[in-house]
């Protein structure tokens, strides 16, 4: 699931484990590191916690100034310490790790096989140790550039010998893969925030495209040996980011992060009159032109994205389609020159959702990236980007993330609307101040924080738990059902309200928790005539609304009451108290908060 690596001056160790550590919050199963010592490589790997591998490498004292790391999501094989990267070739010579899948790996196993190669593990990556192994002809990065030929798939890898222990050779193929030069060496990793402390310096590596490590520096060539120059970037995301601050867990830190990222996300972008996204170079009769709006994202991105399409549909009145990224290709979408496509993703480097940008730049599309991570694929690869400047998100189960994709959307349905006039300049006036008052608005939520753990405890032996309401309402329900199910391993669903009494009003009891949302003031009445068929089924309902709607609150069990906004802005209020609300729920049931079972953070593999 991550790559990193070092060479410079220091002990190479320490810092293999620290790059190891950060990439860990991402999701792994096992974790290893390889580092040249005393003439040979010195490999260690480990199933479990990452303390399993550090008393490993704490049993000796090293002297390496030059080591790779890892750590596995499995993919190929089970989770065990033959599966656990870094793989080495039949003799120890050569050690690589990966991020990605080599689709011809069988084939490529098969012949190596035959030409007696031992093979020690289940995964496709070990065929690449092998392949080096094979045709090493004195020279790691011509070697390394050979094999590559011979490999289908994607990948960010990169590979240590002890025949050359002064350089390291990495490559990128559909995988993130960035290198930062410090003062005392050289890094790299598969996201730039497994390094902050280290440098702000950083190059990535595009597509087919090698980086050639020593510690003096770094060169880069594309597949064919031809060098290549490369943009370097700043990247202003302080260490601290990457620190708990005094929570509990990083999931906490980043709910709490929440207004600061809502207010750096709308920095510069408003006026008092209308948006302003000069990152988008999109001119009116471009605008005009398109006739269809095509979204596509993966989880919670996808949330923030339903959110989108109302918004785009209600203020801009261009249809809009939304696929998830994973389906997008397998549909034949009717896209072309007169589509404008959002894609959504965090990290910039989901493989559904780039595999998706891709198709839709192919189809004719112009293409508008939301991302959160400069300089990733999707950004690189996206003719327009809108930055959500949320800073890193450490813990697996996104929060600041999804609220600065919603602002994004929201900023871009505006700004669509504005170019086309299909909105007041009263209404863009009234929608501007109130976005403007939003990080306060967040702000005062975690005043009652004691009302949500008070609902978190009545809730955390439940077996099943649904999420309901209505327009804007469902959508956020699908993101709070999303973070329950995520962390706390609670069945949760959400269901649009009007829809319970056509099957699902059956899985109802005295059991059940029903979590119901009305901010939606056109659709209060029908959402509460909802609740009442709850009720009557003596199901327990725990309402989120805004302040003064005491009718609804008054129908059901708790409620938690939000300050005011406008109905399109409720979203961003509405979804905190369902964050806190999983946060806690897991917290009481004794669960890895930020690192639950089976998920990682970024799926850069399809």
């Amino acid at each position: 699931m991550g790559v990193f690596g070092y060479i410079g001056k220091k002990n190479a160790v320490p810092i293999l484990i620290e790059g190891i550590k950060q990439l860990g919050f991402q999701g792994f199963d096992s974790t290893g590191l390889a580092v040249f010592e005393e003439g040979r490589l010195w490999v260690a790997k480990s199933t479990g916690k990452l303390t399993e591998l550090e008393n490993k490498v704490n049993a000796r004292t090293f002297n390496s100034t030059v080591g790779i790391g890892h750590t596995r999501w499995a993919t190929h094989g089970r989770p065990c310490d033959e599966n656990a990267h870094p793989h080495i070739d039949c003799r120890g010579d050569f050690a690589v790790v990966h991020n990605g899948i080599i689709e011809n790996y069988l084939e490529l196993k098969e012949w190596l096989l035959a030409e007696g190669h031992i093979f020690r593990s289940e995964t496709d990556t070990e065929v690449l140790p092998h392949l080096i192994e094979h045709y090493y002809d004195g020279d790691m990065d011509t070697t390394v550039r050979k094999i590559l030929q011979k490999v289908e798939g994607s990948y960010a890898l990169i590979a240590l010998s002890c025949k050359e222990p002064d350089m390291l050779v990495a490559a990128r193929k559909s995988n993130s893969l960035v290198v930062c030069q410090g003062e005392e060496g050289c890094y790299l990793a598969s996201n730039f925030s497994a390094i902050p402390e280290h440098t702000k310096n950083t190059y990535v590596l595009e597509d087919e495209e090698i980086a050639i490590l020593t510690d003096n520096g770094v060169n880069f060539t594309d597949f064919q040996g031809e060098a290549k120059d490369k943009i370097l970037y700043e990247v202003n995301w302080d260490a601290s980011v990457v620190e708990k601050d005094g929570y509990d867990h990083f999931m906490l830190k980043e709910i709490y992060e929440q207004p600061k990222a809502l207010r750096d996300t709308l920095g510069g972008r408003l006026t008092e009159e209308k948006v302003v996204l000069r990152e988008v170079a999109l001119t009116p009769e471009q605008i005009a032109s398109f006739n269809k709006v095509a979204i596509v994202a993966c989880g919670t991105a996808y949330h923030a994205g339903l959110i989108g399409r109302t918004l785009i549909e209600r203020w801009a009145k261009i249809p809009v389609e939304i696929d998830i990224a994973s389906e997008f290709r397998y549909r034949s979408p009717l896209i072309d020159e007169h589509t404008l496509t959002v894609v959504l993703s965090q990290s910039g480097e989901t493989a559904d959702t780039l595999a998706a940008l891709r198709e839709a730049k192919r189809l004719g599309a112009r293409v508008v990236a939301i991302t959160n991570v400069v300089g990733s694929s999707v950004s690189r690869e996206a003719h327009d980007v809108i930055y959500t400047w949320a800073g890193p998100e450490i813990a697996i189960a996104s929060t600041k993330a999804y609220t600065t994709q919603i602002e994004a959307m929201i900023l871009l349905a505006l700004f669509l609307a504005q170019a086309k006039g299909t909105i007041s300049q009263e209404w863009i006036r009234e929608i501007i101040t109130e976005l403007k008052k939003l990080p306060d608005k967040a702000s005062e939520i975690f005043k009652q924080v004691s009302k949500i753990q008070q609902i978190a405890s009545s809730i955390k032996d439940s077996a099943c738990t649904f999420f309901v309401g209505r327009g804007l309402d469902w959508s956020v329900a699908q993101e709070g059902s999303l973070k329950l199910k995520e962390t706390s391993y609670i069945h949760a669903e959400a269901y649009a309200a009007g829809e319970l009494k056509h099957g699902t009003i059956a899985l109802v009891t005295e059991c059940t928790p029903i979590i119901a949302l009305a901010t939606q003031r056109d659709l209060y009445d029908k959402t509460l005539s909802n609740v009442n068929e709850l009720k009557a089924r003596e199901a327990q309902v725990i309402g989120i609304t805004f302040e003064g709607n005491e009718s609804f609150g008054q129908a059901v069990d708790e409620v938690f009451y939000l300050p005011e906004t406008i109905n399109e802005l409720a979203p961003i209020l509405t979804v905190i108290p369902l964050q806190l609300l999983a946060y806690y729920v897991s917290l009481a049931r004794g669960n890895d908060v930020d690192r639950p079972r089976n998920l990682v953070k970024s799926v850069t593999v399809e």
